[in-house]
């Protein structure tokens, strides 16, 4: 048994580091698709018209509430957002989101604001060690992506 599982990992790692990278190698949508603690956003992102733009060249830092940051907002707020009449403000939230560049957590934490792809900056805070965005507890850090980096929030931001 043992065997046959290492010749099993010596095959995998003698067809060469490519077809691991390939399997992990992934851009920011996709990341959040295999996740699956993201489904809200994903479908926030494709009612917004935004997954061509999070699988692009990037790079981007995405600062990705779950969904359950999203079930903390006011019933009705999500179905609402998800609206085509709606699309504008959905549009203005998730790139209140999204940094352009990537910004891995070393970094994040030695700045005080974030200029988003929205246009606006976002409030950063560390005290004793918890990273705050805006109100936002960054609850895990540095996902990596072909495009960027995603790190994951508890709350939605919103845009003042």
């Amino acid at each position: 048994m043992v065997t046959g599982m290492l010749a099993g990992f010596v095959a995998l790692v003698m067809t060469g580091p490519t077809v691991v990278r390939a399997a992990e190698a992934k851009d920011i949508v996709d990341t959040a698709v295999s996740a699956g603690d993201f489904t809200t956003l994903v479908a926030a992102v494709k009612a917004a018209g935004l997954v061509d733009t999070l699988k692009g060249k990037g790079p981007f830092t995405v600062f990705a509430p779950t969904d359950a940051a999203f079930a903390k907002l006011p019933a009705g707020t999500v179905e609402s957002l998800l609206k085509p009449e709606n699309k504008e403000k959905l549009v203005a939230i998730l790139t209140y989101h999204v940094v352009p560049g990537k910004v891995m957590a070393a970094d994040v934490v030695k700045l005080s604001e974030a200029k988003t792809v929205q246009g606006k900056a976002a409030k950063v805070t560390v005290k004793g060690g918890t990273v705050m965005i805006d109100g936002a507890k960054v609850v895990k850090t540095d996902i990596p992506c072909t495009n960027g980096v995603i790190h994951v929030i508890d709350a939605v931001i919103l845009p003042e």
